[in-house]
């Protein structure tokens, strides 16, 4: 057809081409001379015979021959672009057709693999079991305890956003700083006050089950998960909704969240530089990372004069007696722990804070915290200035709450935490223990409670109401503090310094420091002791405190005493100052 076409516009370019001769000039020394053509009178009248000139003919025949030729040759050139064309097409639809085979094949070849592998369920977790416990602080380990106490056959998945199993968090403040084992990072284990050795936590490895095989093991068991945070909580279809997506159906549930730690404004609005070199000390990952930075010396200030802040406070600066270490200490009270003991006891301690090797700066409020030229810089309300290699802020915990939303809990506006009933329980099935839990004291009134004493009896009661014993939660549970292996005190009920208190005191022995109680004792977290006994009769001075604290006193006559803290001219609280294994009796009082 196209072929058709050309020779088509070949005669036609031959006729024109005549025409166009006949318009050209006639010249003697043109080639084809301009006669008289009858050429044009044969195509008007086919009966006309006469032969056209030679000339005009062969100029016509010339123009469409070559016009011929050209077409043919476009042709050619066509069809042979077109055939490589569609080779290549085909070549392409070849080489893709080849690749999705072979890509077929891998498939074929890795399914055959995988199935020559062990078959996993799709999902190794238990999409149900009976006992949920969020968190895996203490709280959640007594709760597991006590619920396979009474349930042998129980089965319990504790649910941990931490790496490590449930541990004690005392140690990592007090006795692992003592310790004379330099793998005690590694090993976390610690002599306690009494010589004894032993791990911070509470089983090996070994005593829990794995979680993927909880709901198949015949006696039941404990599995932890750990690296996994409960996001979300539906109490009325009794589910738990994982960070990872996984959801998990239960039958009771315990949220023992513990809390976060607080930081300070001064910190949170500070530079990236200023928050790497931070710590808010708290977990196990806080005591090795500073451990680590307290042992290759520098200047390490502690923000807080509290429980916390003291006790690291202590233990640093007894690291910094035999280093190149220093520690500073500041806070915004008067002296040590001044939120909790009388003025002049507060001013006691913080003396005592100073003979371990410690800098303590007092009315001490931060402004704002920087990083200039290696070292943090801490500029105070009151103009004073600070430099320094690291900061740990130890300044109070916020109860974890988050799950309140989700699950429709009531949180408390006063204390925080979860609201609960004289039993502990938030809702249906739910209950609540530990630092999250706020709960009515039936004779100091609506409470919340950060201590590790709270939080072994809390868990423990929790895990008996979650297989029906419906209990009311009526212990007045206790706390201790100790500033290293010599000063130590252990308190119950509200220790509010801003509270009266009368103050009995009399000179220490040998045998009133927290070490030599627990030699004799046996003992090592004492909450865990319930041993009873008389207090021995001494010779004691008293100092009565009105709602002003009294003048500052320092030297032996607060060696070993009682702090009474009134309220309406009722014993709300005491402290025993150096004085322990009495706590039994203190809870009667």
């Amino acid at each position: 057809m196209a072929l058709t076409r050309v020779v088509t516009l070949g005669l036609r370019a031959g006729h024109a081409g005549v025409l166009t001769r006949q318009t050209l000039p006639s010249t003697g020394n043109c080639l084809l001379q301009r006669v008289t053509s009858p050429y044009n009178q044969v195509l008007r009248n086919s009966s006309n015979l006469n032969f056209p000139s030679t000339g005009n003919i062969a100029y016509g025949l010339f123009l469409g021959v070559s016009l011929v030729g050209g077409g043919i040759y476009v042709y050619r050139h066509m069809q042979t672009d077109k055939a490589r064309y569609r080779e290549r097409l085909e070549t392409a639809k070849a080489i893709k057709e080849a690749a999705a085979q072979a890509e077929s094949k891998e498939v074929d070849i890795d399914k055959q693999e995988k199935q020559k592998e062990p078959v996993l369920p799709s999902a190794t977790l238990p999409t149900h079991v009976p006992f949920l416990l969020i968190g895996g602080g203490t709280a959640s380990f007594a709760a597991a305890r006590s619920i396979r106490a009474r349930d042998p056959g129980a089965k319990v998945l504790i649910v941990s956003d931490e790496l490590d199993p449930p541990y004690m968090r005392p140690p990592l403040s007090k006795e692992l700083w003592f310790s004379d084992d330099p793998d005690v990072t590694e090993t976390l284990r610690f002599k306690q006050w009494n010589g004894k050795e032993r791990s911070i936590f509470f089983q090996p490895p070994s005593f829990y089950v794995a979680p993927e095989e909880l709901m198949s093991t015949e006696h039941g068991g404990v599995s932890v998960l750990t690296g996994k945070k409960v996001v979300h909580l539906d109490v009325r279809e009794n589910k738990a909704k994982l960070d990872d997506g996984t959801h998990i159906s239960y039958e009771k549930c315990l949220i023992a969240s513990g809390g976060t730690p607080r930081n300070l404004p001064a910190i949170e609005r500070a530079s990236e530089e200023v928050k790497r070199r931070t710590t808010l000390f708290r977990r196990v990952s806080d005591f090795r990372a500073l451990e680590r930075l307290s042992s290759s010396g520098g200047s390490i200030t502690i923000i807080g004069g509290g429980f916390l802040g003291s006790e690291l406070a202590c233990a640093l600066g007894r690291r910094a007696q035999r280093s190149n270490l220093e520690v500073i200490q500041m806070f915004p009270e008067s002296g040590n722990m001044g939120k909790i003991l009388p003025e002049y006891l507060s001013h006691w301690t913080t003396e005592k804070v100073k003979r371990e090797g410690v800098n303590v700066i007092t009315d001490a409020v931060v402004k704002s915290v920087s990083y200039k030229n290696g070292k943090l810089h801490i500029s105070l309300k009151d103009g004073r200035a600070v430099e320094t290699d690291h900061v740990v802020a130890a300044v109070g915990l916020e109860p974890n709450t988050e799950l309140a939303k989700s699950a429709g809990l009531e949180l408390d506006a006063d204390f925080g935490g979860f609201r609960v009933n004289a039993e502990l329980q938030a809702r249906n099935n739910v209950w609540v223990a530990g630092d999250a839990a706020c709960f009515y004291d039936i004779k100091l009134g609506r409470r919340r409670v950060e201590h590790h004493d709270h939080a072994v009896v809390s868990g423990r009661l929790v895990g008996e109401n979650m297989t029906g014993a419906a209990k009311p939660y009526w212990h007045q549970s206790m706390f201790w503090s100790d500033l290293g292996p010599d000063v130590g005190y252990e308190a119950i009920g509200i220790v509010d310094s801003a509270l009266p208190t009368v103050g009995v005191f009399a000179k220490a022995t040998e045998k009133d420091t927290p070490k030599r109680a627990a030699e004799e004792s046996g003992t090592g977290i004492r909450s865990e002791s319930d041993d009873q006994g008389a207090i021995e009769p001494v010779n004691v001075s008293t100092t009565v405190t009105p709602s002003l604290p009294a003048p500052a006193q320092q030297g032996d006559s607060y060696g070993k005493g009682v702090v009474f803290y009134l309220r309406d001219n009722v014993v709300v609280g005491i402290v025993l100052w150096n004085i322990f294994n009495r706590m039994p009796i203190a809870r009667k009082v």
